[in-house]
């Protein structure tokens, strides 16, 4: 007998998106009675004066505020250690996330902390904590990670060179705040690494065996939107409407996959970050299509759909494969347009990595709900079409 599988759909945080947004962030703090704010961000949102920015208008309210600046990309376990000591030291009781996926993650590793103690490696899986965590507010300046609703937070462990994913029901922000001018400062590269991770998002969503029909509709609307939007981003960073609409797609994807989980392309690219330091964003979009097309065969219909949603003309007189096929040409057109690498080439990867890096990339649930199964031999292979032709070459003289 068949049986349907139940879907439980989760929003996450309160929402505020447009002009203004942050000046909401007082009005926030003073009506839930918060009176100590820790703002966890990085060195570039300070020099893009984006911290300055927001401590404006958070001044306006009763708080107490102080600032955790630290944060790299591709976090440690390492940096949300010396952001304990500062919470412990300050007692703060509202977070506030600011910058892309690297500072919200961290913030939401804290939150964790600061009231279930212990270390962040305890937490590894979904729902390991019991207690709800500090208040999170995220304010996101990319349009790439979605982690301002998502229920994930991810932090490398730098001894194990592992990138670990803490998850649970209760660790999504409480409040997003979306701003579309505070993306306008973000380089050129990172506008399009960014932006390309948040159509990976939209992509192994749509394709990932637990989509269905609510999150289908949303990871196509994120399809369309990225894709018509991520080129004018990129090379006029001031277009504040393409701005505003490729904000709008991340955070339509991360809702997205918030409910559906990923697949092999971010199962992968963890451990490449985790050994080389690869940016997340970089990671994926170099993936991407390579895990595009190991995938096609097993839901082409799905294919044809991204296809469209692209804006690729469907020609009648092809076969679904050929029409599906062109969801991949328009991906790897993209990345070419927004000069996104064609392969790892420039890290220098060793071959004697790529094996340990395929079985870290399998203990990911990503690789579970992958649209097509997926063995360790399957990655090993997928690894190898992104290393680019010097990288082996240079075995012999890096050992």
């Amino acid at each position: 007998m068949y049986l349907e599988r139940l879907n439980q759909f989760s929003l996450g945080p309160d929402l505020l998106f447009g002009v203004g947004a942050i000046s909401h962030v007082p009005e926030i703090i003073n009506r839930e009675g918060f009176k100590k704010v820790m703002i966890i961000c990085d060195e570039g949102i300070e020099k893009a004066q984006i911290l300055e920015k927001v401590l404006e208008k958070i001044r306006k309210s009763n708080a107490q505020i102080t600032v955790f600046s630290n944060v790299e990309a591709n976090p440690t376990t390492d940096t949300v250690k010396t952001g304990m000591h500062l919470l412990k030291k300050f007692r703060p009781d509202l977070l506030i996330g600011l910058g892309g996926g690297s500072p919200i993650d961290v913030a939401k590793a804290l939150g964790i902390l600061a009231t279930n103690g212990g270390r962040i490696t305890d937490y590894e899986g979904i729902d390991r904590f019991s207690n709800q965590p500090l208040p999170l507010l995220a304010i996101p300046t990319t349009a790439g990670t979605g982690s301002e609703v998502t229920i994930f937070t991810v932090v490398t462990d730098p001894i194990k060179e592992y990138k670990l994913t803490v998850g649970g029901s209760m660790l999504a922000p409480k409040w997003a705040v979306i701003a579309p001018a505070l993306t306008i400062t973000l380089p050129p590269k990172l506008t399009a690494a960014t932006g390309l991770d948040a159509l990976v998002h939209a992509i192994e969503s749509y394709t990932s065996t637990m989509s269905y029909a609510l999150t289908e509709t949303l990871a196509l609307d994120a399809i369309r939107t990225i894709s018509s939007n991520l080129r004018q981003a990129v090379f006029n960073g001031e277009n504040l409407s393409a701005r505003r609409k490729m904000l709008y797609g991340s955070l339509v994807a991360g809702i997205a996959f918030n409910n559906t989980r990923l697949g092999n392309v971010h199962a992968m690219s963890h451990p490449l970050s985790a050994k080389y330091h690869v940016p997340h964003g970089v990671a994926n979009s170099v993936l991407l299509p390579h895990v595009m097309e190991f995938n096609l065969p097993a839901a082409p219909g799905k294919f044809l759909n991204i296809a469209k949603s692209i804006g690729e003309y469907i020609d009648p007189t092809q076969t679904l494969m050929a029409n599906a096929y062109k969801a991949i040409e328009a991906v790897k057109q993209l990345s070419r347009d927004i000069h996104i690498p064609k392969d790892f080439s420039e890290y220098q990867i060793r071959e004697s990595d790529i094996l340990p890096m395929a079985e870290d990339a399998m203990k990911s649930g990503n690789i579970a709900v992958n649209p097509r199964k997926t063995n360790i031999e399957d990655v090993v292979s997928l690894y190898k079409k992104t290393m680019g032709r010097t990288s082996f070459e240079t075995d012999s003289v890096l050992e």
